[in-house]
Formats: structure tokens, C-alpha cells, sequence
């Protein structure tokens, strides 16, 4: 016997199913409202810039077996900036923020250029350098996450004491000059080619694949958005959200110990004073850019990979076209302020209430 319940269940649904269609949203709106819409939208705007005042920027050519262009030069120049994203990602979506990157880029590279040597051969093999540079990168982190986790420092105050303290120790190791590496096989790591491409490029994918699984297939993502969102509940649900935020900072300082290598071998040397200064700013400028929230909680791996492209293409577009340097950073504060808008509530309120006015004052 059917009870009424039921028999009234299917005419219910059926009705549903049929106002579904004028009400459910179009693909177009689907895609427009997807989180990676913006930074997609502004990336391929510069590029429409870029072809239509810079000549020749989407031309490819093949020399000596190693593909050639402005598309390439600008994903291989941004590698170190993705990597120190990635790992700025995770910083932030736990409400974090670290500032500390670009000396760990300065004593990671200065690590390996100290113990390689500045002769043809190697004075300490190569693998062993490589190590001790990643290994210094995690002290770091480890540094930054005991003081951020462990003695509950805000972070911005907890890393700011390794980013003046970091490259001040990197000048140190190099008596504040720079230190000149000759030993080929190094610089494969900045400026080698594989199967026609740099080398960079499968590093950086290398480690966004890594993270991206590590992110999705356990349990971690939930769990770091977890923290963001709320870690007063989170540790009370049961979550050790101390081991959490030492976690990312130490995964911040490891990806940015390998942009150290990476900037090192590109330019043959360790520049303590220069290497990595201010990737900080724009390793958190290219997360935000990618749709991840400075209030925690909510981020996007794959977004901080299209703003770090955003970053290094406005750089070059502004080059190309002979505009003075100082315009980039003009150009970045002006970005800045306008993320800063959009990610605010009391400005997305004042914006609704505004237009709800108009329309009303229309009607």
C-alpha cells in the first residue's frame, strides 16, 4: 500500500523537474562565476595587450632544439615566483602570512654556491650542496612555524624577525660580495633545456602536481581550510592545528629554498643582497590575484599559478614597451588596492547597497 506520502512525492519532483530548465544557469554564467574566471580573464587581457603593441610576442621558434619566445622566456622567468606561491598559498589559507621568503631564497642559494665553489669542479658533490641548501630552507621553516604555532606569534611579526635576520646571516656567509659558481651541471637547474623545454618549467610542475594531489586526494586540504575558516573549532573538533601551521611554513621555506636553487643557477651565482628581494610581496600579491582569501580558509592552487603568470607578464609588458621600472611597482600597488576591494565585505555591502539605490531611483 502506497501512503500519500509517497503519491504525492512524484508529481512534486516532476514539477521540479520541468521549472529546472528557465531557472537552472546557463554554461556561460557557470563558467563567468567560477573562481578562476578573473585571473583567466586579466592574464588573457595582457595578452591581448602584448600582441597588439609588442611585435613578434607569440612568436616561437626552434634553435639548437630548445624552443624559443616570449611565452616561453616569461613561464620560465616566473618559475621561482610559482614556486614561492605555492607555498605562500598554504601560509595564507591557515590566516597566516610569511614574509621571511626572500632571504630564505638568499640563504638557500648562497648554501649552494658556497659549497659548490667557484671552480669548474665541484668542491662539494653536487647532490650533497643541493641537500644542505633544501635542508637550511626547512630550518628556516621549521623556525618560522615553531615561533608562528608553537609560542603563538602573530606571523607576520614571526617571520619578519627571519626575513631581517635570514639575509643579514646570507650576507655573512658571503662577506657581503657575490659569489661566482663555474661548475656546469649547476646551472641546468635555472637555465637547463629538457625535451625543448627549461627545465624550470618541469620542476614547477613537479611540485603543483605533488601539492595539488597531496591537497585533494587526503584528507590535508580539508584540513588547512579547516584551520583558515575557523582553528578555534578546528582544535576542538579534534584537529592538531599547531602541527598544521608548522607544517605549511615549513612547506613555504621548502619551496622557497628550491626557488633559491633555481634563481642561483639561473644567474651563476649567489647575490645575498639581491636574490629574492621582495618575492615575498609578490608571491603574496600572486595569491591574491589568484582568488585565495586573506581572511584564511579559501585557496586556490592552480589560481596562484595563473597571478604569478599575471605578475611576470605585466613585468615583461612593461619592459618591452620602455616604460621606466618604477611603473611596475606603480602598477602592482594599484593592483593591490584594487584585490584588497574586491576581497572586502564592507566594500562588496557599500557596492550592493549602491546599486540596489540606482536601480531603485530607475524605477
Amino acid at each position: 500500500m502506497n501512503s500519500p506520502l509517497k503519491e504525492n512525492a512524484m508529481p512534486r519532483t516532476a514539477a521540479a523537474t520541468r521549472g529546472a530548465g528557465p531557472t537552472s544557469p546557463s554554461t556561460a554564467s557557470m563558467f563567468v562565476r567560477h573562481p578562476l574566471f578573473r585571473p583567466l580573464a586579466a592574464l588573457v587581457l595582457l595578452l591581448l595587450v602584448d600582441l597588439l603593441l609588442v611585435p613578434g610576442f607569440f612568436h616561437l621558434e626552434i634553435k639548437d632544439g630548445h624552443l624559443y619566445g616570449s611565452l616561453i622566456d616569461i613561464a620560465n622567468r616566473a618559475a621561482p615566483l610559482v614556486l614561492a606561491a605555492l607555498g605562500m598559498t598554504l601560509v595564507i589559507a591557515t590566516r597566516g602570512i610569511d614574509i621571511s621568503v626572500g632571504a630564505v631564497v638568499a640563504i638557500s642559494g648562497t648554501v649552494a654556491a658556497m659549497l659548490i665553489g667557484g671552480a669548474s669542479a665541484a668542491n662539494t658533490p653536487m647532490a650533497l650542496a643541493l641537500c644542505a641548501a633544501m635542508g637550511a630552507a626547512l630550518l628556516c621553516g621549521a623556525w618560522n612555524g615553531l615561533l608562528a604555532a608553537g609560542l603563538g606569534l602573530q606571523p607576520i611579526v614571526a617571520t619578519l624577525i627571519l626575513m631581517v635576520a635570514g639575509r643579514g646571516l646570507a650576507q655573512l656567509f658571503t662577506d657581503g660580495q657575490i659569489l661566482t659558481v663555474y661548475y656546469t651541471p649547476f646551472f641546468f637547474l635555472g637555465s637547463g633545456y629538457l625535451f625543448g623545454l627549461p627545465f624550470s618549467l618541469y620542476i614547477v610542475g613537479a611540485v603543483f602536481l605533488a601539492t595539488a594531489l597531496l591537497m585533494r586526494k587526503t584528507a590535508l586540504g580539508l584540513f588547512i581550510q579547516a584551520v583558515g575558516i575557523n582553528p578555534v573549532a578546528a582544535r576542538l573538533a579534534g584537529l592538531k592545528t599547531a602541527v598544521l601551521i608548522f607544517f605549511v611554513y615549513v612547506f613555504c621555506s621548502a619551496c622557497a629554498g628550491l626557488a633559491g636553487l633555481m634563481v642561483s643557477a639561473n644567474i651563476k651565482s649567489a647575490d645575498a643582497n639581491n636574490a629574492g628581494l621582495l618575492l615575498e610581496l609578490d608571491a603574496i600579491l600572486a595569491v591574491t590575484l589568484g582568488g585565495t582569501s586573506l581572511a584564511g580558509g579559501k585557496f586556490s592552487l592552480a589560481g596562484s599559478v595563473i597571478g604569478a603568470l599575471i605578475i611576470q607578464t605585466l613585468t615583461y609588458t612593461i619592459y618591452s614597451l620602455g616604460l621606466p621600472p618604477e611603473v611596475n611597482m606603480v602598477v602592482k600597488s594599484v593592483v593591490v588596492f584594487l584585490v584588497c576591494l574586491s576581497q572586502s565585505a564592507e566594500f562588496k555591502n557599500m557596492w550592493r547597497a549602491l546599486r540596489a539605490k540606482t536601480q531603485g531611483g530607475a524605477a
